[in-house]
């Protein structure tokens, strides 16, 4: 479990608005390594990376915060594998 941290910056998830604000901010958000894909639903953003492209990780999460950030949004690091 992450620790409680204090947002500055966000999506109000079950807001009216949240879920086009989300649309709006992943709208331009693709996938940088071909083979690579990146799925969206509602306000929910999936990048599925083949075993094969492992290596293009790094890369990839490295493009999602590069878009965030212009975007005044970040990436917030929970247990596991799993970013949000």
């Amino acid at each position: 479990m992450s620790a409680i941290l204090d947002i500055t910056a966000s999506i109000v998830q079950g807001s009216v608005v949240g879920p086009a604000f989300s649309i709006i901010n992943a709208a331009d958000l693709s996938a940088v390594t071909p083979g690579n894909r990146k799925h969206k639903y509602a306000d929910d953003t999936y990048l599925v990376i083949p075993a094969s492209n492992v290596q293009s990780r790094k890369a990839e999460l490295d493009h999602v915060e590069q878009s965030g950030h212009c975007k005044n949004l970040t990436l917030r690091k929970v247990a596991g594998n799993r970013i949000h």
